[in-house]
């Protein structure tokens, strides 16, 4: 939202300056991006008098101007064909640098005559595009004033980051009305004055939706107003148009913009000679086109709110009208229209349409239902006083929707919510002052609630917290103390629960891993979302930040693997990214879950001269994700491996981890069909961990670990091959050898895999290294023997395994 402070003080009666404006309007929510000097780099140009303009002794189009800028006279050779004697133009001098080219002036010489400085159109002063002769200044501009002050330029423009749910600051007033309520200035009272009808309209409106479907358009006012005069719109008019970025274009067109930003009511007009009929606001019809104002031509569908002719579609509601009905210069009679229009059906029409309007801007955030009539009056005085004509009576369709609605506000929640004791009739005051309705109890106040009735502006305001909030953002943040907590001999429970710290945890260990963590949006792309398994329609934005983070991500994956291939793009293939955050099922408290997830491309080792470098693979993953639950507390050593994973894992090359039916982790080489429809190039291999999925530890006598008993004799190592079958896993063949003696065997390690010569077709060789750990006493070799036979014996029952000779 831009505004200059002129037209702030247009509606706040206030001799506070930009600075002191600024960090006001940031205290009360309503950040301050930027104060823009719209005057820097404009010091050196100045009202300057043409004392003579002469023909170019050697160019018939060029003329030898003495020029008196109010401190000397100059000679510019000058090739506008307005410039003549006695007229007042602005004056660039040597030295100075042009704004619309960045050219530094230079003393110079044309066809023979010598030429200092020069005068300017406006397109090279970069206030337009007219550039057809010079800026022709009026008579009684002072000679040396600097052209910054004369035309409004030195009046700073104020960029402010509106937060979504603040639509009534999506206007000027709104913001007045803000700066008002903390004691900065006084709200200048705003014309709404019906103007009288002096005749019925012969254009009626009808509203046609099913029952059901009313919202989409609850209340259209319009009116013919006959005998205008579309010209270029008064200076002031255009000249706080430009100072927030637009072009005036006509008056009819420039009184809707200005309304726009004014007080924030999006209106239209239509040239009523080009309409047909009456109106009619419906659903558009499957295949109905509509040229826009911005002269493209859009495809509508049913969900789309239209406004119609006899003809067919004149105007897309709430989004932009139609340029077979838009006004022109020829315009004489214009149909005016103030209507509402459903905030989400409008945000997804424009999505659709990939429109991006001013009107669009407010309608989905929600304009002010109780405004529609005033916002047609105000429009109407404007364009009789600056166009002329006539006004007919008011044609309205429809009816303003209920919005008021009553809130309880107990006077001490805003200390106990807030923590800063503000007096009851400060409080009152305060909501008063926003446009609030509050009725004190009978008694005078004191600890009894107050009843409160939000104004029709602000759609945000819900409940009794919403309300302290509004109180306390007035009153002043800054005025809420600073209280530490206080410190306690002993703490009854921790502040976190285990499920909580096992986030921290994660990031600790995946980064110790050699992992950098990424912070990704909770938001993706749904051109990809089912390639990752879809999601419910809930789960899709209604007013997403960007066209590509439209819906809540199933998955964290996409933002990673993106991420590495935007590393890729700019030459670092090897990366290694995780990230602990919500995934969404649904769009209930229940449906969100913590995953941690992590990707690994390129090299697992960096080239060096002892080895050579390995490409990454899904057993790297593998061990990512083990260690990971290793460290929250999972009984890594009951974990099943299956080949069960998701479409956007590659078949064969990755796998699930379960506890049981519980699925604890998944790991894997992501599919290449996925990285293709990405823009990704591979592999790319990764895992997903579900931290809410890994049982919680029972709760145990004390907080100490247990003592660590290590055994007084060395461990025995054994090596085992066995012939299997080609489809055995090898997680079946090592949980079988550490099933064989449970106290003894302490591990069982995979440490070669063979198929080839001397092994029949169908067939492998599994190499398992067994870890025995004599406690009480050592073992002999007999023992050991015994422990090797009990070894083959669970292997041959468990796989069909037979031990190589």
């Amino acid at each position: 939202m831009k505004l200059t402070l002129s037209w702030l003080k247009a509606h706040l009666e206030t001799g506070a300056d930009v600075d002191t404006i600024a960090e006001k309007l940031t205290a009360l929510g309503l950040e301050v991006e930027e104060i823009v000097d719209r005057s820097k780099g404009l010091e050196a140009f100045k009202v300057a008098h043409v004392i003579s303009a002469e023909k170019h002794p050697d160019a018939d189009k060029l003329r030898v101007c003495m020029v008196d800028t109010g401190t000397e006279t100059v000679q510019v050779v000058c090739g506008a064909p307005n410039a003549r004697t006695g007229m007042k133009g602005v004056f660039a001098p040597t030295g100075s640098v042009i704004p619309a080219t960045g050219v530094e002036l230079k003393k110079g010489v044309i066809r023979g005559v010598e030429s200092n400085g020069m005068l300017c159109s406006e397109r090279e002063m970069g206030l337009s595009d007219a550039h057809e002769g010079i800026i022709d200044l009026p008579a009684d501009a002072a000679v040396g004033t600097p052209f910054a002050a004369l035309m409004g330029l030195d009046d700073p423009l104020i960029d402010i980051s509106l937060t979504p749910d603040r639509a009534d600051c999506a206007g000027v007033r709104g913001v007045a009305r803000d700066l008002a309520a903390t004691g900065l200035g006084q709200l200048r009272p705003l014309e709404t004055t019906p103007v009288p009808g002096g005749f019925a309209s012969p254009i009626g409106v009808t509203l046609d939706f099913p029952e059901d479907a009313a919202a989409a358009c609850p209340l259209f006012v319009g009116r013919l107003i006959r005998g205008v005069s579309n010209g270029p719109s008064p200076r002031w008019l255009q000249d706080r148009l430009m100072s927030i970025g637009l072009r005036p274009i006509s008056a009819l067109v420039d009184i809707t913009n200005l309304l726009t930003f004014d007080i924030a009511r999006p209106l239209h007009v239509f040239d009523a000679a080009r309409l047909s009929g009456g109106l009619t606001v419906r659903f558009a019809r499957a295949g109905e086109t509509l040229r826009a104002l911005n002269d493209k031509e859009y495809t509508l569908d049913e969900t789309m709110t239209v406004i119609a002719d006899d003809k067919g579609v004149v105007s897309l509601g709430g989004v932009m009208g139609g340029e077979g009905t838009g006004v022109t210069g020829e315009t004489t009679d214009v149909f005016l229209e103030a209507a509402l229009f459903d905030p989400v059906r409008t945000a997804r029409t424009g999505r659709k349409l990939s429109i991006d309007s001013d009107a669009r801007y407010r309608f989905e955030r929600g304009v002010d239902p109780a405004f529609v009539v005033p916002g047609a009056e105000i429009a109407t005085r404007l364009i009789l006083e600056i166009c002329g004509g006539e006004a007919s009576e008011l044609v309205i369709a429809g009816a303003e929707p209920a919005w008021r609605r009553e809130l309880t506000l107990r006077p001490g929640r805003v200390l106990e919510l807030g923590g800063v004791d503000v007096p009851v009739t400060e409080q009152v005051r305060i909501l008063e002052a926003l446009g609030f309705g509050v009725t004190t109890p009978s008694d005078g106040g004191g600890t009894a609630a107050m009843t409160v009735l939000p104004p029709s502006w602000r759609a945000d305001i819900h409940g009794e917290a919403d309300l302290v909030e509004e109180v306390l953002r007035v009153h002043g943040y800054d005025h809420i103390p600073a209280i530490p907590m206080v410190r306690t001999a002993t703490i009854t429970r921790p502040a976190l629960s285990p499920k909580q710290k096992r986030v921290a945890l994660s990031r600790r260990v995946l980064a110790a891993r050699g992992l950098s963590e990424a912070v990704t949006w909770s938001f993706m792309s749904s051109a990809h979302i089912e390639l990752f398994g879809g999601v419910p329609d809930e789960l899709r934005l209604l007013n997403p930040i960007s066209a590509d983070l439209d819906v809540m991500r199933p998955s964290i994956l996409p933002n990673l693997i993106q991420a590495v291939g935007r590393n890729s793009d700019r030459g670092y293939p090897d990366v290694a990214l995780f990230e602990v955050g919500p995934i969404f099922r649904d769009p209930s408290p229940r449906g969100q879950d913590t995953v941690a997830t992590g990707v690994r491309a390129g090299t697992m080792v960096p080239r060096q001269w002892a080895a050579s470098p390995r490409g990454v693979d899904a057993f790297d993953v593998k061990a990512d994700a083990i260690a990971l639950l290793e460290s929250v507390g999972a009984p890594t050593g009951n974990l099943q491996v299956t080949t069960d994973a998701p479409s956007w894992y590659h078949p064969g090359r990755s796998g699930v981890l379960r506890l049981g039916p519980t699925v604890l982790a998944r790991f894997g080489e992501v599919h290449p069909g996925v990285l293709d429809q990405l823009g990704v190039k591979g592999p790319v291999v990764a895992f997903e961990v579900m931290l809410d999925a890994v049982p919680v530890p029972k709760k145990k006598s004390g907080t100490a670990r247990p003592l660590l008993r290590l055994s007084l004799f060395q461990p025995i190592q054994r090596d085992f091959a066995f012939l299997v079958d080609a489809k055995v896993e090898a997680e079946k063949l090592v949980r079988a050898a550490k099933g064989a003696d449970k106290q003894l065997i302490t591990d069982v390690s995979v440490f070669d895999v063979y198929q080839g010569q001397g092994i029949e077709p169908g067939f492998k060789s599994l190499a398992i290294a067994v870890t025995i750990q004599p406690s009480g006493q050592p073992l002999t070799e007999p023992e050991i023997d015994a422990i090797g036979g009990k070894i083959v014996a669970a292997v041959t029952k468990a796989t069909g395994g037979v031990l190589r000779g």
